[in-house]
């Protein structure tokens, strides 16, 4: 029996969804998706070859926004082969191990992300409440440090994951629910018990995109405290006017992050179409719309994209 069970748990596969009930217009909705991925990886990729060929920009600010840009190819690459698969050649099926790879190198980029997005919190909150010590504190060094420490955070973390999702047994019928693997979607397809799973979860979510919104939200919650100290009006606006590409960014990440995994987890309920669409949100517009965002917001960057291109 034992090895009955083995033999079926290896040869099983599962089925990815792409939009359903529009299978007829699949390579039509392609276009977008193509368009998607493309400026995204193009987008990230240009501020990479700036940041890193232009010695003025190689400040604390910069090396953060390479960080993001680093992060966002990772999740676009990570989550493309399997989506344009679907929209392009129907291809559904993607076997155990395949889909355990892919959650783990999805969950521990967007958490890497998370991370990042808590490291430029903490750059604005030196630059605005602390301006003077700004060089001293986020050195080269420091800022490697940060990123090393982060990476690793999320890497080990999430190395359970695809273990404690192989140990179950799968015998239903395992359709997901978006064109890529999730943990928390995968899971759900188990007919054995989850309960470690979902702790274990529900637990490094917690530890990291809990932990980091909420010490985001302390460090604009100071910032706020010092620019509303400031008696100039026109200072106040520029302090804050350095932030918003930041805070544009902490939305577009967090808002369908949580509201994803608060329906994975409780919305048995909810809309299906909902799911699919917030999954599609969660990973593919924050690489889209990151560099565009600053590259408008940023007048140093904008100015140096325009130069490569008119040259």
């Amino acid at each position: 029996m034992s090895s009955v069970n083995d033999t079926k748990f290896n040869s099983a596969v599962f089925l990815l969804t792409g939009i359903p009930g529009q299978e007829d217009v699949h390579r039509w909705i392609s276009i977008p998706f193509c368009l998607m991925y493309v400026i995204s990886i193009l987008g990230n990729s240009v501020i990479l070859f700036i940041i890193k060929t232009d010695r003025t920009l190689h400040d604390p600010m910069y090396i953060f926004l390479s960080m993001l840009a680093v992060t966002d190819l990772g999740i676009s690459i990570a989550t493309m082969p399997t989506t344009l698969g679907i929209f392009l050649f129907n291809s559904r099926e993607i076997s155990l191990d395949a889909c355990f790879a892919q959650l783990f190198f999805i969950h521990s980029l967007s958490y890497i992300e998370s991370s990042v997005l808590l490291m430029m919190a903490f750059d604005r909150f030196i630059a605005i409440c602390n301006p003077l010590r700004y060089a001293s504190i986020l050195t080269t060094l420091r800022i490697a440090r940060m990123g090393l420490f982060f990476v690793l955070r999320s890497v080990v973390l999430h190395i359970p994951l695809p273990f404690l999702l192989k140990r179950l047994r799968y015998c239903q019928a395992n359709v997901l629910s978006h064109s890529y693997c999730l943990h928390q979607d995968v899971m759900k397809m188990a007919c054995s018990d989850i309960t470690v799973n979902s702790i274990y979860g529900l637990s490094i979510k917690l530890l990291t995109v809990g932990l980091d919104s909420l010490l985001i939200f302390l460090s604009y919650v100071m910032i706020l405290k010092t620019v509303l100290s400031v008696t100039s009006h026109a200072e106040c606006l520029r302090a804050l006017n350095t932030c918003v590409s930041h805070l544009f960014a902490v939305l577009l990440f967090y808002t369908p992050e949580i509201g994803l995994s608060v329906i994975h987890r409780f919305g048995n309920s909810s809309s299906h179409l909902l799911q699919i669409l917030l999954g599609y949100v969660y990973l593919l517009v924050p690489p889209l719309m990151n560099p565009i965002v600053y590259s408008v917001k940023n007048k140093h960057l904008r100015a140096r994209i325009i130069r490569m291109f008119i040259k």
